[in-house]
C-alpha cells in the first residue's frame, strides 16, 4: 500500500536565479517512494523559475523582501503548512527513500527538533560517497547513531563545537519546534550551523539517520565554494566556534577546520 505523508511533510525547493540543476532537484523530490508535498520558494523571481513551476504543476511562492539568504530561508519555512519541512537546495538531489526514512525516524523519536541523514557529494556529475571531509563528519556524528543520545544536549553541542557536521539540505525541521526567524541575517555561509547551535540548546531530539539519503552538489558557482576563496568563511567559522569555546581555543580549532574545508573546492 502506498503511503502519502503530504499532509505532514513538505519539500520547499529554494530556487535562485537560473540554475541548470533546478529540475533535477525537483524530479528527485517528486519521485519519492512515499509522497511528500512539494512547493517552490524564491527571492529571485524570473521567467525560468516560473516556467519550471508550471511544468511540474508546483505552487510558487515569491519572497517580497529578499534581503539575504537568511531572509529567503525564513520565508521558505513560512510557506510550508506541514509540521515537517525540508529546505531542498536547488543544486542538490534526494534519494527516493529520503522521505520514507525520515518519516520512520520521526515516528520512533521522542520530541524531535530536527531529523537529518548522512549524505554524499556530487562532483562533476559523479556520486562521491567517501572523501576526507565526509569521513570526518561521519566520525563527528557517530555518537548520534545511538538513539539514546538523540535527546542529549551535551552530545550534540560537543559535536557542533568542532564544526558544521550537519548538512543543511539533509535536514528536516519540526516546524512547531522552530523559533521565528530561525536563520539569522548576520552571515552568508554559516547560517545553518548557527541555527543548529541555537536549536541544540532546546529540549528535544536531534535525530540522525546514518544513511546517505541525498547528494550535495559541489561546484564552482555554489555559495560555499565562492566564500572559501576569501576570508569571509574563516571569519564566520570563528564566530560560531566562539559560541562554544574561549577565543584562544576557538582560533586553534578554526585553523584545523580550515584545512578540512579545502576539500569542498573542486580540484
Amino acid at each position: 500500500m502506498k503511503v502519502d505523508i503530504s499532509r505532514e511533510h513538505t519539500f520547499v525547493v529554494c530556487a535562485y536565479k537560473e540554475s541548470q540543476y533546478l529540475e533535477e532537484c525537483i524530479q528527485s523530490v517528486l519521485n519519492q517512494n512515499i509522497k511528500s508535498n512539494v512547493i517552490i520558494s524564491t527571492g529571485t523571481p524570473n521567467s525560468y523559475i516560473k516556467e519550471v513551476a508550471e511544468k511540474y504543476k508546483l505552487q510558487l511562492f515569491v519572497n517580497p523582501n529578499p534581503s539575504s539568504l537568511a531572509s529567503d530561508w525564513n520565508f521558505a519555512m513560512g510557506c510550508a503548512k506541514t509540521e515537517l519541512v525540508t529546505l531542498a537546495h536547488q543544486d542538490d538531489v534526494y534519494e527516493k527513500d529520503y522521505s520514507e526514512n525520515i518519516w520512520k525516524a520521526y515516528n520512533k523519536s521522542k520530541n524531535p527538533i530536527i531529523l537529518f541523514s548522512d549524505y554524499a557529494e556530487l562532483r562533476n556529475g559523479k556520486r562521491v560517497l567517501k572523501n576526507k571531509l565526509l569521513t570526518i563528519k561521519r566520525v563527528m556524528l557517530s555518537p548520534l547513531k545511538i538513539p539514546a543520545f538523540w535527546n542529549s544536549k551535551f552530545i550534540r553541542r560537543r559535536i557542533l563545537s568542532f564544526g558544521s557536521a550537519i548538512c543543511c539540505p539533509a535536514v528536516t525541521m519540526v516546524k512547531s519546534m522552530m523559533p521565528s526567524n530561525l536563520f539569522e541575517d548576520n552571515m552568508k555561509s554559516n547560517i545553518d550551523w548557527q541555527a543548529w547551535e541555537r536549536l541544540s540548546k532546546k529540549t528535544g531530539a536531534f535525530v540522525y539517520v546514518p544513511i546517505p539519503l541525498m547528494e550535495h552538489r559541489i561546484h564552482e558557482e555554489s555559495t560555499t565554494s565562492d566564500l572559501l576563496k576569501d576570508s569571509a568563511r574563516r571569519d564566520e567559522d570563528l564566530i560560531v566556534f566562539r559560541k562554544f569555546w574561549p577565543r584562544p581555543v576557538a582560533l586553534l580549532i578554526e585553523r584545523v577546520y580550515q584545512k578540512g574545508e579545502k576539500s569542498n573546492q573542486l580540484k
